[in-house]
This record gives C-alpha cells, structure tokens and sequence, in this order.
C-alpha cells in the first residue's frame, strides 16, 4: 500500500492525527499485503481445480465443492478488498487491538489480522455497551467510500480509554449512518449492527425464535445477518446438511435485500417468496371472496390432500388369478394388503407405486418352482395385462396439480374428502378447471406435490427406468447369444453365471442415464428465516413445516403489522401450526423512522390495535409531515428529486411511472423497504378496518427522511 488508506475530508482534519491513525495505517499496510498474496494463490489454486481431470462420482463432486468454496472466497476477497475490515476493539487487557472484518484474515506467518464477524471474539465489538463494556476499554468503526476509510468513530468504555488516543465525536457511527440516504438496495449495516440486534443474530438455532418488533427496529437486518451467522457457526446448517432457507413477503422485497447475504460472504442460502414454492405461484391472482381465503386456510381442510390422494390407494379385496406358462398363479386380498403396506410412510404416491408393483411381482414370482429363473418368470408376469389393469385401477399414477383440480371441481368427490363441510362451503369452493390458480390454492398444490411427487421428477425417472430396461433387454440377447454359442464353456462355471441375474444386471451401465437435479426449494432444510411472517396462513405455514423437520426456525414480524388481525401470542399461533418449542425476543428501539413520522403514524395503528408494538423512535429528522392534493403528486416528487439525493417511493397510485429514483408500489408491496422520501396517495382509499389501518401504518412508516400525505381535497401545508 503507497498511499493513506484514510481520506478525511478537511473538516475532519482533527481525526487525521498520526497519533490517533498510526497504528491503522500499519495494521491496513499488513492486510494489503496478505491480501495481494491471498488473491495470487487462491487464483492459482483455483486455475490448477479447473485444468485438473473432473474425475467421478465423490471425486467430481468434492472437485465441484472445492471449486466453490475458491470462487466464493476469491469473490469476496476482490470485492471488498480493504475495506473487508469493519472496525477494531481494545480490551481492557492490555491485547493488542483486535480488528474485526466480513471474514477471517491471516499473514504469510499465521498471525491473524482480521477475526471474522461472526466468530465469538468479535462479539463484544457488537454488543458492549457502557452499561456492559464486555471487557472492552474502546471501539472504533470506519466508515469507507470507494475503497478509502472517509470518516471514523471511537467509544470509550472507561475512564482509561481516553489514553488509547480515542477520536471521539457528537455523532456514533450508527446515528450518523441513519441520516444517509438511501439506494435500490438495502445498504450494508454490518459495521452498525447494534447490540439489541446482534444478541437475537448470535442465539442458537434451537427450536423456534421469534423476533418481534415494530417498524424501524431492523427486524429484516436482524434476520438476514443471523441466516449467516448460523451457517457460520452451526456446523448442521452447513452445505450438505441441509442448509438455510430463508423465506420474503414479495419479490420486491428480495430484490431490495439481494446484496446482503454475497456482502456477508454468504452465497449458500436458497432465497424465495412463498409463491415460489410452487410452479403455479408465478401466476397465482389473490383469492377474490375473503370467505373463500378464510375457508381454504381453515383446519376444516388440512387432511384434504391425503383424503384425495387415498381415495385412489384402494386394494382389490377379491382374488385375482393370473395364467403362466409354467404355473397359474393368484394375488389374495391380503396379498394386495401387504404389498399396498410396503413403501415406507411418506413415500410420495408416484414412488411408491413402483414399490407396491415390485412387492406384488415378488408375490407372484414366490409361488413358482425354483427350476425356474426368477428373473424369467418376473418378466411374463410383469407383461399380464390382466395384473397390469387390475394394477392401474388400485394405484393410478397421478398428478397433482388434476387432483386439487378435480376437488375444487367435483362436489361429490370434496364431500368424499372433508366430509365435515357444509353444503354451503362445498358450492363456495367451486372452482372451474379453466379458472387461474389463486395464492389460496399453491398450499393445497404444494401438499398434492409432496404427497403424490413432482411430475416432472416422475416422468424422468420413468424415462430412465425405460432406458435401463431397453439397455438390460439388449444385454441379455448378447448374454443368450454367446450361451448359445458354446464359445465360452470353460467347464468353470462361467455359463452359470452369465445365466444368473445379477450378472446381467451388473453390465447394465446406468451412468450415462440422465437424471433428474433435485428442485432447490423442496427441501428439506435444517433452518428456515421468516421474514414479515404476521402474514403467514396455517395453510402456508404446513408448507414451510414440511421442508424444515428439526423444526429450527428464526420467525420475524409484528403482530401490529398483519393485514388481517392477529388476535393470538405468537406461541398460541405457533403452536397451533405445530412449532411448540418457541422463545420470543422483542425489539423496541425504532432506528429508521423518525420522530415526525412516528407522531403521525401512532394513532393510525391505536385507533384499531390499542395494544401495537410501536416502537421508540430515536432521531428527529427536522422535517415536518407535509400534507397535499393527490394532483400535486408528480409536481413535489419532482421537486424533492431536484433538492435531493436518495430515492422516493409513491405508495397508492398504480398510474404513477417508476424510475431508476422512484419507485411506485401498492402498500402491501411496500413492506420490508426503506425510502428517503415516501408520498402516500390518498391513503384512506386502502381500506377500512384493520386491513386499511395496517397498510397506512406500513406505508408510513417507510420513510427514513420525509412523509408527504396526499388526499383529493387538501391544499398542501405543513402539520
């Protein structure tokens, strides 16, 4: 490194001492260096994984794994460079200081020069306090811009701090790193996280742990930073044991939050919306009668699936006789019974089909002589047409998606499956086949994909299945050929052999079959996050159950902010959908929106839910609620745009055009995002009731800087 790594601009002249920078510019010199040298070696490494043989099987997949883990860190290493260093702690021990970066750093000799976030001896540099230093005597925080360390902030814990040469200022690096402005994407706050914050990132990955807190109190930032922090520090979230999934309230909303978790090194959590849970959930409208909504999300249908799906699982409960050439053979009643008890609970129907048709071959094949090749005699039955449509009539192959159609479709059959509903909800559930799939429907979808398997899944390994057995057939005419022959009869047993079956299994070559690659999103995973899950029916609930069996969930909301009502605790609610070891921690300090907005926001929320979670905030803005005309809408965007930097978002007005500095969002769409400036376009239009309240309130509470409040009728003035 030639030159200063610092570049404070003159009115911080103060804090560009060599006294108080000193020991930063050497410490930021050795990191460059192992930096440059780390760089050159993991480009070595990793050009010598790719020019070497791929190799098979577990060979090829550690060489893919390897080649990973090389890319994701090279990756990093050139991304961030030296600002990969957030800050650096000073213990009351006298230790040299301790720098803490994004990941770990070492020299060429071992010695560490930055211990990554995550790992337990950064934690006081998040979570000392002056009520509880955690044995530190001073923190310092950088803040960087382009590479160059623009500004910094020191704390001091003790009265001895102050002779560790501290730079201290009337701002902390957090409060000043509130008043930015804002981007398209979530900024990162990695270096700011406070110590509310970093306790609920740094719990275990026991059960379920809900975080509860109000807007503004950093709720998404707590849930991203802990996806990373338990990957890091639970070995069983690892990739390869099932990993982390973390789940969004809308796609907006992972577009905003999408540099996050690559700025945390972490590239290995599956990021997702409900609806992409499920193929149809693209294009799935919202379900138009709330009764209709309220109904399919009701316990009154969570065996709904499996009632359809056994409906098609019948055994015959009459003999059925089969002809051979050598035998004839028959299939009892309880034969039928125990070959439809074979497949393991939880095989999806499809799968286990096969399954029952092997164990009823075997059945048949039993009852022949052993003068006779089981594998023979296991082909001629296997090609009965009788067995075969006997077969097709107790266990059809199915697909899914025609299953939750024919129940929405056909009364008699919904009747069949939920007997408990009322003639009255029967007709409510009518649904056309040509009708397009409702968000109501994707988890009735998603239980029909686990219970009956993917189509595409099933088709493949059909597919497969036929080319193994083409590629057997062709193989046993060249062993029949060469026995035939006489070529080979050696007197050592090797007709013999070449007539059993494992033989001509083993040169069936599989490998060049294609197979399927598993869908990323079905699980099952060892943790999901949750975000903005308030919103989450029981319905939609079972969905993200099935894919996590340790039950290991981190659960993020607010009650306050739920659209339709949430009466319960978040335990009652939990436990009802089956998560019964829940802990809840709450977070009550409102960091982003200021206190202007907050004033006006409050009694929003009161009026309908007089017990909300609303949190303190902690800064003024200076700036006052505005209040105008919806016609003024494009004349004070366009202004503001003019006077200011960062980004605006107009909640309210379908008609008004996005750009690369506005966005135009309905209210539901706005929650988990941030904006400079938010215009709330005629607001009482979102609704009444507990609906309406909750999406004013969220909309609000979006700001960071200004609120403007347009109606039809108001001139604008400030409140």
């Amino acid at each position: 490194m030639t030159s200063s790594v610092f570049s404070l601009p003159d009115h911080l002249a103060a804090k560009d001492d060599p006294t108080l920078i000193g020991d930063d510019e050497r410490h930021f010199a050795e990191i460059a260096r192992s930096l440059a040298q780390q760089i050159d070696d993991l480009s070595a490494r990793l050009d010598a994984e790719r020019r070497a043989p791929g190799g098979t099987g577990q060979a090829a997949l550690d060489r893919d794994l390897e080649i990973h883990r090389l890319t994701a860190r090279l990756r990093t290493l050139r991304r961030f460079r030296l600002d990969l260093c957030l800050g650096r702690i000073v213990a009351d021990d006298a230790t040299p200081p301790l720098y803490i970066g994004r990941l770990s750093l070492t020299d060429g000799a071992g010695r560490l020069l930055l211990v990554d976030w995550r790992a337990p001896a950064a934690e006081p540099f998040f979570a000392a306090t002056h009520g509880d230093p955690r044995g530190l005597v001073s923190r310092r925080r950088y803040r960087w811009n382009g590479g160059r360390i623009t500004d910094y902030w020191d704390e001091v814990f003790t009265a001895d701090g102050f002779a560790q040469r501290a730079a201290l200022d009337d701002r902390s690096a957090f409060i000043a790193s509130l008043g930015s402005t804002r981007s398209p994407r979530m900024r990162d706050v990695l270096g700011t996280i406070q110590a509310d914050q970093d306790a609920v990132i740094r719990a275990d990955s026991r059960g379920a742990l809900v975080v509860d807190g109000g807007p503004g109190t950093g709720k998404t930032v707590v849930a991203l930073h802990r996806a990373a922090y338990l990957i890091y520090s639970d070995p069983r979230l690892a990739r390869g044991h099932g990993g982390v999934l973390f789940v969004g309230p809308h796609q907006p909303y992972l577009a905003y939050v999408a540099d996050v978790l690559p700025s945390l090194g972490e590239d290995s959590v599956q990021t997702c919306t409900l609806r992409d849970l499920v193929p149809e959930g693209r294009d799935a409208a919202p379900e138009a009668d709330p009764r209709v909504a309220a109904l399919k999300a009701s316990a009154a249908l969570r065996g709904l699936v499996e009632a359809a799906v056994r409906h098609y699982e019948r055994p015959p409960t009459e003999t059925l006789r089969i002809e051979t050439a050598w035998a004839d053979v028959s299939l009892t009643a309880a034969d039928w019974a125990d070959a439809f008890d074979a497949p393991d609970p939880g095989t999806p129907h499809d799968e286990a089909r096969d399954e029952v048709w092997d164990h009823l071959l075997d059945t048949l094949v039993d009852q022949h002589d052993d003068d006779v090749p089981a594998g023979v005699v296991r082909r001629a039955v296997a090609r009965d047409e009788t067995l075969a449509r006997a077969f097709t009539r107790a266990w059809p192959l199915l697909d899914p998606v025609g299953v939750v159609a024919d129940l929405w479709a056909v009364p008699a059959y919904l009747r069949q499956c939920a007997p408990d509903l009322t003639e009255g909800e029967v007709r409510m559930l009518r649904r056309d086949p040509s009708e397009p799939w409702t968000e109501s429907d994707l988890p009735f979808l998603d239980a029909a994909r686990r219970r009956i398997g993917d189509p595409e899944a099933n088709r493949a390994a059909r597919r497969r299945e036929a080319a193994l057995a083409a590629d057997r057939e062709q193989m046993d005419r060249v062993v029949d050929d060469l026995i035939a022959s006489h070529e080979l009869d050696d007197g050592e047993g090797l007709m013999t052999m070449l007539r059993g079956d494992d033989v001509r299994t083993s040169l069936v070559d599989d490998a060049s079959v294609p197979r399927l690659d598993p869908d990323l999103l079905r699980g099952p995973f060892s943790h999901i996050v949750v975000d903005e899950a308030q919103e989450l029916t029981d319905a939609e609930w079972r969905m993200l159950l099935d894919r996590c069996p340790s039950r290991s969930f981190t659960i993020v909301g607010d009650r306050a902010q739920a659209r339709h009502g949430f009466a319960e605790s978040w335990e009652e609610r939990l436990e009802r959908v089956g998560l019964r070891h829940v802990r809840t921690a709450t977070l009550t300090v409102n960091y982003r929106t200021p206190e202007e907005v907050m004033a006006e926001a409050e009694p929003v929320i009161r009026a309908v839910l007089p017990e909300a979670n609303v949190p303190r905030a902690i800064r003024r803005s200076g700036l006052a609620v505005l209040r105008g005309r919806a016609s003024d809408a494009r004349e004070i965007v366009a202004s503001w745009l003019a006077a200011h930097e960062g980004i605006a978002c107009v909640i309210g007005d379908p008609a008004f055009p996005s750009t690369e500095r506005v966005r135009s969002l309905p209210p539901q769409h706005a929650k988990g995002l941030e904006f400079d400036l938010v215009v709330l376009v005629e607001p009482d239009s979102f609704g009444s009731g507990v609906e309406g309240a909750v999406d004013r309130y969220v909309a609000m509470t979006r700001a960071t800087r200004q609120l403007v409040i347009l109606d039809g009728s108001r001139s604008r003035s400030s409140t």
